[in-house]
């Protein structure tokens, strides 16, 4: 890792999981996207699964990019921000395009992180970015094992710098992160991902 990472080039989607805590950091790292963003950017916060999601309320004012909470089969856009919505898993599949799903919670979530990084692993392969922010639970952890498996970036919040830790270091003990940065560091590295060309065409496609 050097002095100053950039994604300029490297990146073609990213992946966000954070739980407790986690509100608090996106604010800070979602308004670092860059307005006219290609890649797409797929967050799964954890919330209560009987109320609405006002994620995209919150960030929506303070951010340049376009933000909505993911809908069924709905094709991907570049530069858009889609949110887990209460109750359903995210995944990425063939399109490319979103798909929710009911499926049992995993590691008591739903949405569950693990479940999106996996899918969105398979899809865009090494062209992906996965990032693990502050948590109580080790959600996370297997997904972004995913991700470094099929040669893709992996991002972890410092754990000293979490607001709970637990999530970051359980990422952290199943294999090293390209980057464990503290939160103003992550915030400056997606300020470095490219808005200027479109990214290419996803490789892979969800067995």
């Amino acid at each position: 890792m050097t002095a100053a990472p950039s994604l300029a080039g490297r990146v073609d989607a990213v992946v966000i999981g954070a739980s407790a805590g986690g509100v608090e950091a996106l604010s800070q790292l979602l308004p670092a996207l860059p307005a006219g963003l290609r890649a797409p950017v797929f967050v799964v916060q954890h919330l209560p699964r009987d109320r609405s999601s006002l994620l995209v309320e919150i960030f929506a004012p303070r951010c340049a990019v376009p933000l909505q909470e993911a809908q069924d089969k709905q094709p991907i856009e570049p530069g858009h921000v889609y949110f887990a919505p209460p109750d359903y898993h995210l995944l990425l599949d063939a399109g490319p395009r979103l798909a929710l799903s009911v499926d049992a919670p995993v590691h008591y979530s739903r949405p569950a992180i693990d479940v999106l990084f996996q899918s969105a692993a398979e899809l865009y392969g090494p062209r992906l970015l996965g990032m693990v922010l502050t948590g109580g639970n080790q959600d996370g952890a297997e997904g972004l094992a995913s991700v470094r498996a099929a040669g893709g970036l992996s991002a972890v919040q410092d754990p000293a710098d979490a607001q709970m830790p637990l999530m970051p270091e359980c990422a952290l003990a199943r294999g090293p992160a390209d980057f464990v940065l503290p939160l103003r560091a992550l915030v400056a590295l997606l300020g470095t991902l490219d808005a200027t060309s479109p990214p290419s065409p996803a490789t892979r496609s969800p067995a």
